[in-house]
């Protein structure tokens, strides 16, 4: 299993976006009522998601997290990542971009969405 924070060492930029979006079904009915129900385990059906920035790192430090990140898209995997004041958990990453304002200087950005899967 891969760990990010090992594997990448670097901390984020401040500003970190946590976003919570649980996941349940709403039922409507005609006269307004509404019926909420969450489907699987209670515990697994609020994942985060963290909206992480690394600002004004080396081209060699973004080619480190683009490899690591490709590396992910390439086999499906899950990796461990410990976000900033908060607990270790599984992650995957669904889309990050790149961007290089100065030469040898690069900015990141990146999306992490916790995913539950057994270790």
């Amino acid at each position: 299993m891969a760990n990010f924070n090992t594997t990448i060492n670097l901390q984020p930029d401040y500003g970190v976006t946590k976003t919570s979006k649980p996941v349940k079904r709403v039922i409507r009915y005609a006269d307004g009522y509404e019926h909420r129900l969450i489907f699987g385990m209670p515990n697994f059906q609020n994942p985060k998601t963290y909206s992480l920035t690394y600002e004004n790192i080396t081209e060699a430090q973004s080619d480190l997290i683009e490899s690591f990140l490709d590396d992910r898209a390439i086999d499906s995997a899950s990796f461990d990542f410990t976000p900033p004041n908060d607990v270790q958990g599984k992650y995957v990453c669904d889309n990050w971009t790149k961007r290089i304002p100065f030469p040898n200087r690069a900015t990141i950005n990146v999306t992490f969405r916790q995913v539950f899967e057994p270790s």
